[in-house]
């Protein structure tokens, strides 16, 4: 897939403050619909519960499954990336306009047969979208609501590690640095798809909105509005294991620094995760800033320790390789 972008494209890119809960169901149940050797490379941690909730999809998800195709496709619909809570995403999916449901339904009907409760939806039937509503509460509430503190503490981590790089490196290093398999080739993102799509944004932007159950890329056109790109969430979540293979270039407890801080935290904070004392946080901390691993930002009397795109990159390969 190739994004193409324009001057006032480039202008008017925005990030999302993070992932969303509706949006969250909606790729989740994508993701256990696909086999489970797609994407190993972005599964870090996700492993027991895919299996966990793969098992018993049908019960959990409901008709949410007759609205989700195994092909790279979803019903926007189905997204609302505007929606903040899921009370809010739940409700725009009950008054979405009647038009926009039944487009998402009739591309849907291409890639699998439409099932006889879609079928009631795309007639707009009484009763039928309070059905899909009970659904995905009901999904998320016993495959996701666990997790959620996880989620939200990577949509963190995520906006802080892209905040970072757009201040120091600008469009080009937030581009050049979402994800490690995509290209940034001013002025087009180059992302592998499964078939080859020109993508032309029509000088309105786009919205980056960050993913953490997504296994590659999906995109949502929205009339009027920017274009939205969800990409895989920087994971803060990923096995700690930069001890071990970067222990002998940073030393141990740097190292471990290093790896706590795929979080963004205070000193003190550092200091209570790698189990050292304030001033030996401080000190490693200062180093790895000088090598250009780490930025610190002020915050009143503390200082906020955030990893640079470099520092990232470096941790990226070791859980990778790993």
């Amino acid at each position: 897939m190739r994004i193409h972008f324009t001057a006032a494209d480039l202008r008017q890119i925005t990030l999302a403050p993070g992932p969303t809960p509706l949006w969250e169901t909606a790729v989740s149940v994508h993701r256990l619909r696909l086999p489970a050797t797609v994407g190993p490379r972005l599964r870090f941690g996700l492993e027991s519960w895919e299996r966990e909730v793969r098992g018993g999809l049908r019960a959990r998800a409901g008709v949410v499954l007759d609205l989700i195709p195994r092909e790279d496709f979803l019903p926007g619909f189905l997204l609302q990336p505007s929606a903040g809570d899921l009370a809010e995403g739940l409700d725009l999916v009950m008054h979405a306009p009647s038009a926009q449901v039944s487009a998402g339904l009739s591309l849907l009907a291409v890639h699998q047969e439409a099932s006889r409760w879609s079928q009631e939806l795309a007639a707009d039937a009484p009763g039928a979208r309070e059905v899909l509503r009970r659904d995905l509460k009901r999904y998320f509430t016993s495959s996701l609501a666990s997790r959620w503190p996880q989620v939200q503490a990577s949509g963190v981590a995520d906006r802080a590690l892209r905040s970072e790089t757009l201040l120091r490196g600008g469009v080009d290093a937030l581009l050049a640095t979402l994800v490690p398999q995509w290209r940034w080739q001013a002025p087009t993102l180059h992302i592998p798809f499964p078939r080859p799509w020109d993508v032309d944004l029509g000088g309105r932007g786009l919205l980056l909105v960050p993913s953490y159950f997504i296994l590659g890329a999906l995109l949502m056109r929205r009339p009027g509005k920017s274009t939205v790109l969800a990409y895989p969430v920087y994971r803060g979540d990923r096995p700690a294991c930069a001890t071990d293979a970067l222990g002998p270039l940073l030393g141990r407890t740097r190292a471990a620094v290093l790896a706590v801080l795929r979080d963004p935290a205070t000193t003190t904070a550092v200091a209570e995760r790698v189990g050292v004392s304030i001033a030996s946080a401080s000190q490693h901390a200062t180093v790895l800033r000088g090598a250009g691993l780490v930025s610190t930002t002020r915050m009143g009397g503390a200082v906020l320790h955030v990893l640079t795109p470099l520092g990232a990159a470096l941790l990226h390969g070791d859980a990778t390789a790993t």
